[in-house]
This record gives structure tokens, C-alpha cells and sequence, in this order.
């Protein structure tokens, strides 16, 4: 559909647009497919917030390893480029990614160079019983409908210790349009190319994330919800120590 009839001022349920990352679908077709968001996420800056984020959580200071849990975590991308900044930054941190998808799950292993201590779990998050400091995910909320993003959100807030972040899209036309237009012009993986501006519909604007914290009780001032160009809007909480 040409952007220019899309409505962006209501989301898109993603029972009512789907992407081709929620059918199952043949494992090489996976991976190749991991492997071009990949390239997305790098040439969009992706990681930029949540790193910018944890530097406000490690500045407050501690004397133990930093314990991140990933929900959602993919092919793994958001973690490995944590452990690099952590590592080139001198900070300890203990990382782990939990995804739903064994076979996503999967590829994360298989992208994760050598020496890397990251743990992997296949699982339900809400199952997650060792402690951890902070919860991030990206890229996730747009596949959930609002109940369960407002029980995500709920879960974090009652789990995470030190705070909770949340990198995902914003549903605009501008990087609607990019997204299209770059798909094509530098021939990431067909899929991508249709699952991107598919997600760009399903994802939220402010409006939507202040309306569901208030259905999680979390308050509006509590949190950190800001614009990252391109096209992301994110949603984090520092809690006071």
C-alpha cells in the first residue's frame, strides 16, 4: 500500500498485519534473514539509546557486574554490541538473552564470536527466576498486542531492580518512507524489506505508551520517553537506589 494512504494516526494490531518473522519459517531462511536486520540495526544506529541509557545506570556505580536480561533477544545483535561497550569501557557486566524461538535462539549462538560469555535461554521471561538488575528489549513490543505489552511492562517494573528499557520504532510516515526506500536501493533481504515497514504500522507514539504505562501503574514522570532519529521511540526507567 503507497505510504500516502497508510493512516499512521492509529496502530496496525499485528493479528491484522503480519510479518514474515512471526510465521515459522525454515531455518537458513531464518538466519539469513537475522543476519540482514543485523545490518539494518548498524546502519540505523539501533543500540544507540539503550547504550545511552545503561550509561546513566553504570554512572550511579556499583561494585558488582552489571546483571542484563535481554527479553525478546533475537539473533542477539543488542547484547553482543552491550558486551563490546562494556568491555571497551571497563565495566562488568553479566548478560543473558531469552527468546521464545529455539530456533532463534540458535542463531544468537551462532553470531556470538568466540570468547563471548553471554548465556542464551530459550524460554518465557515471565519464567525467569535468577535476579537481574535491568531489563531491556528492542525491537519487541510491535509483535505484541497492548495486554501484553502492559504485562510486560508490569513485569519489569516488578523484577528489575535498577530499571527497565524499552527500544522500538515510532509509527511515523517519514521513516516509513525511508525504511521502504532503503530496502530497495541497498537489497536487504526481501523479508526485511517487507517486515520494516509492516513494523513501522504496528509500533506505537507517545500517546500509546503513556496510556499503557498508566494501565501498568506506572507513572508518567517515573519514566525517560523520548524520539531517537530514525524512526525509534523508547521507553526507559531508572529506579532510585
Amino acid at each position: 500500500m503507497p505510504s500516502d494512504v497508510v493512516d499512521f494516526t492509529h496502530r496496525v494490531r499485528p493479528v491484522d498485519l503480519p510479518e514474515w518473522l512471526d510465521e515459522q519459517r525454515a531455518y537458513e531462511d531464518m538466519r539469513a534473514y537475522m543476519k540482514s536486520l543485523r545490518q539494518v540495526n548498524t546502519l540505523t544506529f539501533g543500540s544507540r539509546s539503550t547504550l545511552k541509557w545503561l550509561e546513566q545506570i553504570v554512572s550511579a556505580g556499583s561494585s558488582q557486574p552489571l546483571r542484563v536480561i535481554d527479553v525478546g533477544c533475537g539473533s542477539g545483535d543488542m547484547l553482543l554490541r552491550i558486551e563490546r561497550w562494556a568491555k571497551r569501557r571497563g565495566f562488568a557486566v553479566e548478560l543473558t538473552g531469552i527468546d521464545l524461538s529455539a530456533e532463534t535462539v540458535q542463531v544468537a549462538r551462532e553470531f556470538a564470536p568466540r570468547g563471548s560469555r553471554i548465556q542464551w535461554i530459550v524460554g518465557d521471561a515471565f519464567s525467569y527466576t535468577e535476579p537481574f538488575d535491568v531489563a531491556i528489549s528492542a525491537l519487541l513490543t510491535h509483535h505484541l498486542e497492548e495486554p501484553e505489552i502492559v504485562n510486560f511492562l508490569t513485569w519489569m517494573e516488578a523484577t528489575a531492580q535498577r530499571g527497565w528499557h524499552v527500544n522500538d520504532l515510532c509509527r511515523e510516515r517519514t521513516p516509513y518512507r525511508l525504511f521502504s526506500f532503503a530496502g530497495c536501493a541497498l537489497r536487504w533481504h526481501k523479508q526485511v524489506r517487507h517486515d520494516g515497514p509492516v513494523s513501522f504500522r504496528r509500533s506505537f507514539r507517545e500517546a500509546d505508551w503513556l496510556r499503557m504505562l498508566a494501565s501498568a501503574g506506572i507513572a508518567s514522570e517515573d519514566v525517560d520517553l523520548r524520539r531517537w532519529t530514525p524512526g525509534r521511540l523508547c521507553v526507559g526507567r531508572i529506579k532510585s537506589t
